[in-house]
């Protein structure tokens, strides 16, 4: 099975900007992909998705602070983020929407002053 391994969070300032990755051990190419978070306390909630051809949905929540994109090539996603609030503060995970797959690590992102 394909594993997801989440990497590029941190602490950074309210305001601040982020990208996050997502290397899979195996090809994804015709997969639809997704961005994923969870905040302490909360349930984990879609952030982005991106079709095979990288074409991208974002929720109301963040779309314009958001951008989702991918490197097949390299079976990586990605995510950048702008303008970070504290309620961004999250592990950020990726996966499969459709047919969800065994969750990574994450990464913690902390928007903090």
């Amino acid at each position: 099975q394909v594993q997801l391994v989440e990497s590029g969070g941190g602490l950074v300032q309210p305001g601040g900007s982020l990208r996050l990755s997502c290397a899979a051990s195996g090809s994804i190419r015709f997969w639809i992909m997704g961005w994923y978070r969870q905040a302490p306390g909360k349930q984990r909630e879609l952030v982005a998705t991106a079709s095979a051809s990288g074409a991208p949905y974002y929720p109301d929540s963040v779309k314009g602070r958001v951008t989702i994109s991918r490197d097949n090539a390299k079976n990586t996603l990605y995510l950048e983020m702008h303008t970070l609030k504290h309620e961004d503060t999250a592990v950020y995970y990726c996966n499969r929407p459709n047919s969800i797959i065994d969750w990574g690590q994450g990464t913690q992102d902390t928007v903090s002053s």
